[in-house]
């Protein structure tokens, strides 16, 4: 069953890419952009992930956090991160245990999706985009429903 827009987002606890467990729950109070993408260091994943790195000091100036998840083993994502200095932590879903909490589903149910979720400091879901070619969309429109929150 897919998360919706007002449902509490699940808690979950995955390794990030330096090996700390971390999970959703310890964000609570702040607003958190979870976004999954299908694969470390592939032409779209590279460019949605580098598009949050450029914004990813206007996301903390408004209080929120940027989390990615995929598949990729954390040493991946220890990369992945590395190459393209990404600031923010990535999360291994290994067996897409939490892709399929969270109903985050597959392209084609041959790729794994791109989808963000918005979630608000109180662990409820503002909002969802799911597209998985508008790479750049992730980040305009999660950044649009941070800002809104952070003026209500």
């Amino acid at each position: 069953m897919a998360i919706k827009v007002g449902d509490i987002a699940p808690d979950f606890t995955l390794p990030s890419q330096t090996g700390a467990s971390i999970s959703l729950s310890s964000f609570r109070g702040q607003p958190v952009v979870l976004y999954f993408y299908p694969k470390d260091d592939t032409p779209g994943c590279t460019a949605e992930s580098c598009a949050f790195r450029d914004q990813y000091e206007v996301f903390k100036s408004a209080g929120a956090e940027v989390i990615g998840v995929s598949g990729d083993s954390p040493e991946s994502h220890q990369k992945f991160a590395a190459k393209y200095q990404l600031p923010f932590t990535l999360l291994s879903d290994k067996g897409d245990q939490v892709r399929n909490l969270y109903g985050a589903k597959a392209m084609f149910g041959l790729f794994p999706g791109r989808i963000t979720y918005v979630i608000d400091g109180n662990g409820k879901v503002q909002y969802i985009f799911d597209s998985m070619f508008n790479f750049k969309g992730h980040v305009e429109e999660a950044l649009k429903t941070i800002q809104t929150l952070q003026t209500a």
